[in-house]
C-alpha cells in the first residue's frame, strides 16, 4: 500500500532549543559587552531569525523547545511566523534536552540552537538531504570545537553520552560516539556561533541589521 502522502516520507523535522529572551538568563557571557537587557534583546533577534530560517527551509515540521517554559510572549509570537509547535525543555544537561526533542518525532530530525546566525535555509536543506540520502547522522561542527546542528535518522542516546558539554572537545567526542555505533555521518560545513564578546563583533560585521535592532529595542 502506498502512503497517503508520499512527500511526508521525505520530511525532516527541525527542533530548535531556545532560551527565553529574559535579562540575566539569556546570553549571559555577552552581558559584560551588551548589558543584561542588551543580551536579552540579542537573544530575541537570534530566536526570531532561527525560527524564520527553519520555516523558510521548509524541510519538515518545526518545533520550538522552550526554556525555562513556554510562557514568554516572544515564544508565542514565533507561532505567528508559521506552523511552529511549542514544547517545554526537560530538566537535564544539553544531551538530555536534545534527545528529548529527537524522541518526540517519528521522522528524521535536525536539532539546532539559536546561536548560529550563519545557519541558513540552504544549510538546513543540505543537512536534511544527508539524512534522506542514507546517512545515520549529520553534524555541522562549530569553529570552537562544539557543533551547531546535529541530525539523526533515528533517535538514539549514545551520541549524547559522556560528552563534556560546553567544552572544546564536544565535536571530537561526538565523532567517537558515532564511530563506536558504526554509524555513517556527514559534516557538510563548519560554522561559527555567538557566545563571547568577540563573536558579537563578527556578528555585527556580518549582519549590520543587528545593531539597528538593538538600538530600536531600547
Amino acid at each position: 500500500m502506498s502512503p497517503a502522502n508520499p512527500e511526508a516520507a521525505d520530511r525532516v523535522g527541525v527542533a530548535i532549543l531556545a532560551k527565553a529572551p529574559i535579562a540575566g538568563l539569556a546570553k549571559t557571557r555577552l552581558i559584560p559587552r551588551l548589558g543584561a537587557e542588551g543580551a536579552a534583546r540579542l537573544q530575541n533577534w537570534l530566536l526570531q531569525r532561527t525560527v524564520a530560517t527553519a520555516l523558510v527551509a521548509d524541510v519538515g515540521p518545526v518545533s520550538l523547545w522552550c526554556a525555562p517554559d513556554m510562557q514568554h510572549p516572544e515564544f508565542r509570537l514565533c507561532r505567528a511566523f508559521g506552523t511552529v509547535s511549542l514544547h517545554r525543555q526537560p530538566e537535564g544537561d544539553l544531551g538530555v534536552r536534545m534527545l528529548a526533542a529527537l524522541e518526540d518525532r517519528t521522522q528524521p530530525t535536525l536539532v539546532i540552537g539559536t546561536d548560529c546566525p550563519a545557519l541558513s535555509p540552504e544549510r538546513l536543506r543540505r543537512a536534511a538531504e544527508c539524512l534522506r540520502g542514507g546517512d545515520d547522522a549529520v553534524v555541522l561542527p562549530a569553529e570552537d570545537g562544539g557543533y551547531v546542528l546535529i541530525g539523526l535518522r533515528e533517535a538514539a542516546a549514545v551520541p549524547f553520552m559522556g560528552i563534556e558539554w560546553g567544552g572544546r572537545h564536544v565535536m571530537q567526542q561526538t565523532r567517537r560516539r558515532l564511530g563506536e555505533m558504526g554509524w555513517r555521518w556527514s559534516e557538510p560545513a563548519t560554522l561559527w556561533d555567538v557566545d563571547h564578546p568577540h563573536d558579537f563583533d563578527r556578528l555585527a560585521e556580518s549582519f549590520p541589521d543587528v545593531q539597528a535592532w538593538l538600538r530600536e529595542a531600547t
